[in-house]
């Protein structure tokens, strides 16, 4: 669709269909958060509505979304990591390692990622 609106801040190609969402990309560039989580003891403000909405999640535990694969049970807080589940299904693995001569690919990046370590060495973790 068309996107008429263009941020004028410095460096940012955010682009609206309308005024409103213009407006909403605003508090991304000042720092401004007025969405302010109503947990008792939580002290998390959002810059946009919806990112404060996709935090109280983890407050509520709601996991809307659902995987539609046959017996699959898996629900996700996000839409993102939904999309993360599939590859767990369809056998796709996107993520390759970039070491010379290793072939290992994995079906997300985090595991990527853990593989990685393989060949640094790196032990993030303390005991």
């Amino acid at each position: 669709g068309e996107r008429p609106y263009a941020c004028d801040a410095p460096g940012c190609e955010y682009r609206a269909a309308t005024a409103i969402n213009l407006k909403s990309n605003r508090p991304t560039h000042t720092g401004e958060r007025p969405f302010a989580c109503d947990e008792p003891e939580c002290e998390y403000r959002a810059a946009q509505a919806g990112t404060l909405e996709k935090h109280k999640r983890t407050h509520s535990g709601e996991r809307p979304y659902a995987c539609d694969a046959p017996g699959c049970e898996y629900r996700a807080a996000t839409a993102i990591n939904l999309k993360s589940n599939r590859p767990t299904h369809t056998g796709e693995r996107p993520f390759a390692c970039d070491e010379p001569e290793c072939e290992y690919r994995a079906a997300q990046a985090g595991t990527l990622e853990k593989h990685k370590r393989t060949h640094s060495g790196e032990r993030p973790y303390a005991c």
